[in-house]
């Protein structure tokens, strides 16, 4: 019989990014006697501004840490700070195109850092069994599918991007925490996410942006590459499940079931914002403009959920044209944080070009 875990006290790194926040604000909105501390490095892409109200809500069940896991020293601090049972580690340099431009900020925190959060845990843990290490992945470090098949558990490694192959590395470095020490650990590849709290440097929100300002809405090569959506909500269902009922050791694929090429979504998300946001000067569709494609770009992207379904009851919940249209409301009545962040210095220009121009783009992954 599978043994359950029952966190008491989560330590969460990268909890100002998007995926974190949505965990932080799930857990803490439903289930009860959890405590939380947020250990965040707040980069560019690192926001408290999604947790605000977090602390008023719960009081003394959540916590923030200022800290990097590149720094081994506040992970220990953290460690001792929060008596932490569980780690979820979502703390990772995440934007494909930044990692063609600056791959080495990638390694040393995706792979530099994960190792430091896996010794850092093994020196606070001991010999303890009562404790979890979740490591949160991505269907990246698979490579790119065809016309058929899917991701399982069992695919092979096959990473194209810098981005995807510091995090395969640090899977790697999961699993052996786990065969040479005995660190209970698990790991679950995610498919695109997309909901409320996303950096607009990633394609939802950042063409709402653009459509919103009449600008062009550019879509990579022919638009046909396809990816596999998940809703943010249903994910950490996903790493809760997993988190409680999954097998140490194991890991668990986790999408949507919704394979779309990237500009059918964009022709969906200009539907729908015609109907919520009409322009005066005609349909939003008419601001697609086909660019370059990215160097490497991987083609198609599809998730098996099997495995989790079989094992641990779990499967998507929100459908996607209805996850989509209460995202794109959920922008349109939180404009005010979309700005607080363009002020923060992010300005939209394409990244990952290898030299080409400059140009505002959304990144597809």
């Amino acid at each position: 019989m599978r043994e359950r875990h029952t966190p008491r006290s989560l330590l969460v790194t990268g909890g100002a990014g998007f995926i974190g926040t949505n965990f932080i604000r799930y857990v803490l909105d439903n289930v009860p006697d959890v405590g939380i501390h947020n250990f965040d490095a707040l980069t560019y892409a690192g926001s408290l501004a999604g947790l605000e109200d977090v602390a008023a809500r719960h009081g003394a069940r959540y916590r923030f840490i200022h800290g990097d896991i590149r720094d081994r020293q506040a992970l220990a601090s953290a460690f001792a700070a929060s008596g932490a049972d569980t780690v979820v580690n979502f703390a990772a340099e995440s934007h494909v195109d930044r990692s063609i431009d600056s791959p080495l900020a990638f390694v040393e925190t995706n792979v530099l850092g994960t190792a430091n959060l896996l010794q850092a845990a093994r020196t606070a843990w001991g010999d303890r069994r009562d404790v979890r290490f979740h490591h949160i992945s991505t269907d990246e470090v698979f490579g790119s599918l065809g016309v058929d098949g899917f991701f399982t558990e069992e695919s092979p490694y096959a990473p194209s991007s810098p981005y995807s192959a510091t995090k395969a590395a640090a899977d790697h470095l999961v699993r052996a925490w786990r065969r040479t020490y005995g660190l209970p650990v698990t790991v679950s590849h995610c498919s695109n996410n997309y909901g409320p709290w996303q950096f607009p440097e990633k394609l939802i929100p950042l063409l709402l942006s653009n459509a919103l300002l009449e600008k062009p809405l550019p879509v990579y090569g022919d638009g046909r590459n396809i990816r596999d959506w998940l809703h943010v909500t249903d994910h950490c269902r996903a790493i809760w499940t997993i988190l409680t009922r999954g097998e140490g050791g194991e890991s668990y694929v986790v999408g949507g079931n919704m394979e779309l090429p990237n500009i059918e979504l964009v022709r969906t998300l200009c539907a729908i914002l015609d109907e919520l946001r009409p322009a005066a000067s005609g349909r939003h569709d008419r601001l697609i403009t086909f660019v370059p494609d990215r160097p490497g770009h991987d083609f198609r992207y599809a998730s098996d959920c099997a495995k989790i379904g079989r094992d641990l009851g779990w499967k998507p919940e929100i459908a996607f044209e209805q996850g989509l249209r209460d995202t794109i409301i959920w922008y349109l009545d939180n404009q005010e944080w979309v700005e607080r962040i363009r002020r923060g210095g992010y300005d939209g220009n394409r990244l990952g070009t290898r030299g080409r121009p400059s140009a505002k783009i959304a990144c597809l992954d």
